[in-house]
């Protein structure tokens, strides 16, 4: 199996750390690994080659957090185009070295996973299924609550004796009622972005039902200079592959992962991700100085000034070069909308 982690995106929601120049994968948020050394980490054992896909303004930094892959391991975007393009950039590269039949599975670089061998047990099950069926086999996470932060997939006809199921339909994020139902139903799992495939499959579906997808693949081959591929790659739409690819194929199957998995969007997430003292509270970096606050994130990414918190709860202060945040935590997830703000 061969394995291709999705480094590009910014990361908004966790400004000030993360920026488009520093982007969250970069960052070390869950332990003294950054969050794409921590998916190579998983990932290295159950595969053949791994790949990486950054975009080009964090390339530089990626390739140094990854010293143990070449040059040729990167497949670098020349622009954002979302991770359609990103994907079939990635099938041209590997399947030029690795031909058609091989399983690739496509994971991404800012996910917290604590269980790797429940990880790469699920994408093993997922390449062995992949393979036999020639179908494109996504990994469900079972739901613990009603989230309205994640789309969903409904399975469908079961497959494989009850332990996979044909993918019925995706719903996108949906109110908390419908969340509440979808749970209650048993028929869904979240839907984290995480797919196995041969090169044959991915391309016999896009050619069905996106050839455009197929012409940007053959153009990326025919591509003789860094020039030439750059036109052709920043010539492709920009859009997801869950538009471009999934949500319009019926030949998708699922099935449920055996790890735990925690999307690292928000403050809170990243909170909840760490290791907490007996009030509940996360500290990182010195001078820190707090009198009975709970629940909450604290870091300081410049040591030289003191930061002194009393009696608060359920708050998130960071404090680095490129800004001070200071937000209750549950809604934490509204970061990002002053982060676009302050883009413009």
């Amino acid at each position: 199996m061969i394995t291709v982690i999705i480094a590009g995106g910014s990361g908004t929601r966790l400004w000030p750390l993360s920026t488009s120049s520093n982007p969250k994968q970069l960052l070390k948020l869950t332990n003294d690994r950054t969050m794409v050394q921590n998916t190579y980490d998983r990932v290295k054992s159950m595969s053949e080659a791994v790949y990486v896909v950054p975009d080009i303004s964090h390339a530089d930094a990626l390739k140094a957090q990854l010293p143990e892959l070449n040059e040729d391991n990167f497949v670098v975007e020349p622009g954002r185009r979302g991770t359609a393009s990103c994907i079939v950039a990635a099938l041209a590269h590997v399947v030029k070295r690795h031909g058609e039949d091989t399983p690739i599975a496509f994971v991404h670089a800012d996910h917290h996973i604590r269980d790797t061998d429940g990880f790469i047990q699920s994408f093993h099950v997922a390449a062995n299924y992949a393979t036999a069926h020639n179908r494109i086999t996504l990994i469900g996470i079972e739901p613990t609550y009603p989230a309205t932060g994640f789309g969903y997939i409904e399975k469908g006809d079961a497959v494989e004796e009850g332990h996979m199921w044909l993918v019925k339909q995706f719903k996108e994020k949906p109110d908390f009622e419908t969340a509440k139902q979808f749970i209650a139903s048993g028929k869904f799992v979240w839907n984290c972005g995480y797919f196995v495939g041969t090169g044959k499959s991915f391309l016999s579906e896009l050619e069905e039902h996106n050839p455009q997808r197929v012409a940007d693949y053959n153009a990326l081959l025919a591509a003789e200079s860094s020039e030439a591929y750059e036109e052709a790659y920043l010539a492709s739409e920009n859009d997801a592959i869950d538009y471009a690819l999934m949500e319009r194929t019926s030949n998708l199957q699922v099935i449920p992962a055996s790890f735990d998995w925690r999307d690292v969007g928000n403050f809170n997430d990243v909170h909840e991700a760490n290791q907490l003292d007996e009030t509940n509270n996360f500290r990182m970096g010195d001078n820190i100085h707090d009198i009975e606050i709970e629940n909450s994130y604290v870091r300081n990414e410049e040591p030289e000034k003191p930061i002194a918190l009393i009696g608060l709860d359920n708050v998130v202060v960071i404090n680095t070069k490129d800004g001070i945040l200071v937000a209750r935590k549950d809604i934490s997830h509204k970061v990002g909308d002053i982060a676009k703000k302050l883009q413009q």
